[in-house]
């Protein structure tokens, strides 16, 4: 693990700090020459490169800790530079983000924090701060200069970002005002099992068979949900809505919000996107929110196969038909989860509860169910009011009967399972 910085830096601190600085305030059409100047300053000479590295990584604590207190997570910043910049400049980031998460012990971080910075690989894999700018610029074959200049131009994206709605703690919060974010005992079994009846849901070769591998894999998640709705109403349990973000960018971001839109609403959680930024925060009860990044994620990949094959023609390569494809299976999809939930509701409320391995048992019913679970969509309501108090619709047109026709038939024999993208 790399050392971090120490004092003693000379002028390279500041020398970096004025770059920093000249670069945020300059107007778009001074940009290039505060780079320039920025950048020749900090790779003038060979001698000062290891103190400007040093220095770097130092004020990576201040720039990145700055981006926590606001609101943003690790995700968050890799997207804004992967929508924005380039692919040197997402290798920064991940770096300045590792430098950064050295100051906060992993048990000081909640589970979603941990997970994003296991996702991103965000490890310190530098001998020693000094070396950090020589070793990167060797590794990508950039000169002091170029490099330079990718560091300003991505100091002055993250320090240009507003304040956002936080969706959990920032590293260092107190512990004392921390709500829990853990699972609950037993969430990740059940989430293997959704896993597994998706993971054969793709896999088979009969749309019917996939159809109804897909519905019970709703169910199991809905029953989950019910699960945890009645043992906190049993413990007069206080925990409230937590949140999470999913990125949706382009192509087709109307349509993948709508489809994110159609997994959380039938797992009692709201959907709220930032269209500027590329992703939506999605509001709910943890085990919930775990249930919904999954099956969103899968039905995506599913809604990728099955627009490659739609369509006839050059027709099925235009982007009314893509577009109305994609809002009408995010539409189909919807009327399926939600009747799936509501299929699972009625049983529960009438004792019958769904098992792990899709069988059912029969138990006396719970007159707190239905209350519990109203009670649960209320507290998921006025936390998006908290969180969002100004929020507008959007509407999503459509304009190619063949592909609305194409994406509900696709939506019908849609699996759960993988990870992708929709690409042009």
């Amino acid at each position: 693990m790399g050392k971090r910085a120490q004092q003693g830096d000379g002028n390279a601190g500041p020398l970096l700090e004025q770059a920093v600085r000249s670069v945020l305030t300059a107007p778009e059409e001074g940009l290039d020459l505060a780079l320039d100047t920025g950048a020749s300053l900090l790779a003038a000479t060979a001698g000062q490169w290891p103190a400007v590295s040093r220095a770097l990584l130092g004020y990576a604590d201040t720039a990145v800790g700055r981006c926590w207190s606001a609101g943003w997570r690790p995700a968050d910043l890799v997207r804004v530079v992967r929508r924005g910049l380039k692919p040197v400049h997402l290798a920064l980031a991940v770096d300045l983000i590792a430098a950064e998460a050295r100051r906060h012990p992993a048990a000081s971080l909640d589970r979603r924090w941990q997970e994003q910075l296991r996702e991103l690989e965000a490890e310190v894999w530098w001998p020693a701060d000094e070396q950090y700018l020589g070793a990167f610029a060797h590794r990508h074959r950039l000169d002091r200069f170029a490099l330079a200049t990718a560091v300003l131009e991505l100091l002055r994206s993250w320090g240009r970002l507003p304040p956002i709605a936080p969706v959990g703690p920032a590293p260092g919060a107190s512990t004392a005002a921390r709500r829990p974010t853990g699972p609950v005992t037993g969430e990740p079994r059940m989430l293997a099992r959704i896993r597994a009846l998706l993971a054969k849901a793709e896999s088979t070769e009969y749309p019917e068979e996939a159809e109804a591998l897909t519905a019970k894999a709703q169910q199991l998640m809905a029953q989950h949900s019910i699960d945890e709705a009645l043992v906190a109403a049993a413990a007069a349990d206080r925990n409230t809505p937590a949140a999470l973000r999913i990125g949706v960018d382009n192509p087709y971001e109307g349509p993948k919000t709508m489809l994110l839109d159609a997994v959380a609403a039938a797992n009692r959680c709201r959907v709220v996107w930032a269209k500027e930024f590329g992703f939506c925060t999605v509001i709910g009860f943890d085990g919930d929110l775990d249930g919904v990044e999954l099956l969103y994620t899968s039905l995506l990949v599913q809604a990728t196969h099955a627009l490659n094959k739609a369509g006839s023609g050059k027709d099925s390569r235009s982007k009314a038909f893509r577009q109305s494809f994609l809002v009408a299976y995010a539409a189909r999809i919807r009327e399926r989860l939600t009747a799936a939930t509501e299929r699972t509701t009625t049983a529960a409320a009438a004792g019958r509860h769904l098992r792990e391995d899709g069988t059912e048992e029969q138990l006396l019913p719970d007159a707190r169910l239905l209350p519990a679970l109203a009670a649960r969509s209320a507290a998921v309501d006025e936390e998006v009011g908290r969180l969002f108090p100004k929020l507008v619709s959007q509407r999503v047109r459509v304009s190619d009967g063949e592909g609305w026709a194409a994406g509900r038939a696709a939506a019908d024999r849609a699996a759960l399972h993988g990870r992708g993208e929709i690409h042009n």
